[in-house]
């Protein structure tokens, strides 16, 4: 029986309700100790409301320039505006987690009490991760604050203050929350994971964003995200799922019905029975809904089988999508429709839709077997992975190979794992450092920023990340972390078409796709007919790269974009006390 966390907030919609009621009923100021918080089932239901917190469809609906969609998102195209409220800086859902921390003394059970400052303290720590990673310094509360509260005007506390904050609260967390294994459910592995996420963030965004504090430098944090994340996995008892063997296991990983709790360390529940769904098969395979489609820079940095990199290939510029998929890393074609591709739980093969995928490398993962009934829209049900096992493997590669303390050693406690499951030669971390990629090295299609005698491990390391979290909603702070925001403007291409007319995509001898020019009739048994510089668009006018976003390129402010601003209202509410982000400008006179 599934313990549904959605249901488990929607079930107890009454008693939070209730306390809304009591907190409009009395004020914070005037509370009484015997009115709530006295006991475990009090805390619980308020805290419930703590778990609507974690993403939903941003956990699959990702785009940067790793997936596209139709339309760029703003970060891409430089279209982000200063907004007068909202845009982030809203601080509803730290009142609540405040509200409890203030009141929890009224359960005389220390124990309880404990568990449930633990996890508050664990959603206090999500909240403002995902504050500074949007706006960088921010003021740290500590007590639930009202309108009339002059803590209201103050200043943004600096981003050391804050962090140590944090770590001072998920420390807490570890020590008191429990350590059996809950899919849905905060526990002592969720805070570890958390740890391990934000200290590696802090780390790596100081160290390549060059900010340097006083009190501790990048190294500090990245320490304490290598440590965080190997305790995570020599006691967590958590590993890979690999049932199913070196062909489907990846695959299979995010279209369960319940999520696998050998890798999974917090899902989001999703339930048929109670009609509880989200939009992630939909999203995949109809034509309203973005279109999404890998990039050619992200395909291309699939590894070969042997382990071998593609793009050493003679001629891999120019390969044709048939070829271009033999003999690559399996988790390609457990990511994406490949020849031969079919659902799972049928056996029609189906080539990648061009009318439903714009760049021709169409996603898979999460999408349901076809017998689950899930094609409309709304309609899966599949359990989503908001942190799994193999996130803190990664986690752990790349902070002590940024620390200079990686061995290869520790390249078999993390990276090998995730190389076995899919049947794939392990990472050599001399050979890396010896033989740093070319093509993830480049302006073009990699990471410049990277250098220093573990460049070639750091981005075989980058590469696996972005190979093994694809879709998972980690991409576009891992490159403002990196300082590697000029991803945005690499060209944003699909797959490679030689020429006009009649295309067959998988080489079976039956063609797919017909690409015409304006005014032409053309005969064909081809099921898909697109018009070229009207419905697909490729680099060299009737034949080269698909170009989507050929009129459109991406745009990045590096001197700005690396934050979010600050709304207008927010900053009149304090009179100047709350600074705008540097580049943007909103023309407030203070």
């Amino acid at each position: 029986m599934k313990k549904l966390l959605f249901i488990l907030t929607a079930g107890c919609t009454m008693a939070l309700v209730s306390c809304e009621e009591w907190l409009d009923k009395y004020p914070l100021a005037q509370m009484s100790p015997e009115t709530f918080f006295s006991n475990e089932n009090e805390l619980q239901a308020f805290s419930n409301k703590f778990y609507t917190v974690f993403p939903s469809d941003g956990l699959y609906n990702e785009y940067w320039d790793n997936i596209i969609h139709n339309d760029l998102p703003q970060e891409m195209r430089g279209g982000r505006t200063i907004p007068a409220s909202g845009g982030g800086w809203t601080w509803t859902n730290l009142r609540d987690i405040n509200t409890l921390l203030e009141y929890s003394g009224n359960c005389k059970d220390t124990d309880v009490r404990n568990r449930y400052d633990a996890l508050a303290r664990f959603f206090r720590v999500y909240f403002y991760f995902e504050k500074i990673k949007r706006f960088g310094d921010v003021p740290w509360y500590s007590k639930p604050i009202g309108s009339a509260d002059p803590e209201l005007k103050r200043p943004r506390d600096s981003r050391e203050y804050v962090m140590q904050r944090m770590i001072e609260d998920i420390d807490f967390a570890i020590r008191y929350l429990p350590t059996k294994h809950d899919l849905y459910r905060i526990t002592k592995w969720t805070a570890l994971a958390l740890k391990s996420r934000f200290c590696l963030f802090e780390g790596t965004f100081r160290k390549y964003h060059g900010i340097d504090t006083e009190e501790n430098d990048w190294k500090y944090y990245l320490d304490l995200a290598a440590k965080a994340s190997e305790e995570f996995i020599t006691n967590s008892g958590y590993g890979l799922y690999t049932s199913g063997g070196t062909q489907t296991a990846y695959r299979d990983l995010f279209v369960s019905e319940d999520a696998q709790q050998i890798e999974v360390v917090l899902a989001r529940d999703y339930n048929k029975g109670l009609s509880v769904f989200h939009n992630s098969t939909f999203y995949s395979l109809n034509t309203s809904y973005g279109r999404p489609g890998l990039t050619r820079k992200i395909v291309a940095s699939y590894l070969m089988a042997d382990g071998t990199r593609f793009t050493d290939k003679a001629g891999w510029q120019t390969m044709e999508f048939r070829n271009e998929c033999q003999n690559r890393d399996p988790r390609l074609a457990q990511s994406i429709r490949t020849p031969g591709y079919t659902r799972i739980n049928s056996t029609k093969i189906e080539v990648p839709s061009l009318s439903t995928c714009m760049t021709g490398y169409q996603p898979i993962k999460f999408v349901a077997p076809a017998d689950f009934g899930s094609d409309g829209y709304n309609l899966s049900y599949t359990d989503l992975p908001i942190i799994r096992t193999a996130e803190i493997y990664l986690n752990y590669a790349e902070a002590k190979a940024e620390l200079g303390t990686l061995t290869q050693a520790d390249i078999d406690l993390s990276i090998k794992k995730l190389r076995d499951r899919v049947g794939m030669p392990n990472l050599d971390m001399d050979h890396a450092n010896a033989n740093p990629d070319p093509y993830l090295s480049a302006p073009e299609t990699g990471y410049p920023n990277v250098t220093g005698p573990n460049k070639g491990v750091l981005l075989e390391i980058r590469r696996e990340r972005t190979i093994e979290l694809l879709q998972e909603g980690h991409r576009y702070y891992d490159l403002i972390r990196w300082k590697e925001g000029k991803a945005f403007t690499q060209p944003l291409l699909g797959l490679y078409i030689p020429s006009k007319g009649e295309y067959d995509l998988d080489g079976d001898g039956t063609p797919d796709i017909y690409l015409k020019t304006k005014g032409e009739t053309p005969s064909t048994k081809a099921p898909l007919i697109m018009e070229i510089d009207q419905d697909i668009f490729l680099s060299e006018g009737d034949h080269g790269y698909i170009s989507p976003h050929k009129k459109n390129p991406g745009e990045w402010n590096e001197a700005r974009d690396y934050y979010y601003p600050i709304p207008t209202d927010d900053r009149s509410l304090t009179g100047g006390a709350l600074t705008q982000n540097p580049g943007w400008n909103d023309g407030l006179d203070f």
